[in-house]
């Protein structure tokens, strides 16, 4: 008997991605658009914790069904952790895309030194149901920040995170690798494990 669940998210990448994951647990996972709601939530949080918590809470009260969101973004070490929570809308700058976005860190960290381009991508899904229960999870991934993009996979900050362990930028990773080793992936594993505790995915 598999759980729906909404996404609370209009990217289509991120359904994808977190759908590759849950199918594996039995979650039928479903767009906010599917079900006809079409909700703007002020991410008015401090950290990826509240903003998570905000939209999974607002669309499950639209849905009346459980709802799963996820915060997430690029921290850079030598920026104090900018742009962090402000990762999507970095710059504040509604003419800049994904593209434009990864151009003006690039063009922010510039002066940063090799070796001390540490950075890391963060994620945290937050579960509402309608009874009132919230499970939460954080996962990371920590690389360094290239100066130039490299690769056609995945999409926002990708092509400039390079991931150590596996010697590319996680736009070069295929769907698999990058299914075992992303935050996404990272506090999706601690999600899961987060749901069975509570009762709601089979041991």
């Amino acid at each position: 008997m598999s759980m729906k669940v909404v996404l609370a998210s209009k990217n289509p990448h991120k359904l994808e991605e977190i759908s590759q994951i849950t199918r594996k647990f039995d979650m039928e996972l479903v767009m906010e658009s599917d079900l006809g709601v079409d909700i703007d939530v002020e991410e008015t949080g401090t950290t990826f914790e509240e903003n998570s918590f905000l939209k999974a809470n607002a669309v499950m009260k639209a849905t009346g069904l459980p709802a799963l969101a996820d915060d997430s973004g690029i921290a850079v070490d030598a920026l104090n952790g900018e742009p962090g929570i402000y990762s999507a809308r970095y710059g504040f700058d509604d003419t800049l895309d994904d593209w434009g976005r990864l151009q003006l860190l690039l063009k922010n960290t510039e002066n940063v030194p090799d070796g001390q381009r540490q950075a890391q991508f963060v994620c945290v899904i937050t579960m509402v149901t309608p009874e009132g229960k919230v499970i939460q999870a954080r996962g990371e991934v920590h690389g360094e920040l290239l100066r130039e993009p490299k690769g056609e996979n995945g999409f926002g900050y990708d092509p400039i995170f390079y991931y150590p362990p596996l010697g590319k930028t996680t736009a070069e990773l295929s769907p698999e690798e990058k299914n075992r080793v992303s935050h996404r992936a990272n506090a999706l594993r601690i999600f899961y494990e987060k749901l069975k505790e509570e009762g709601y995915a089979d041991k």
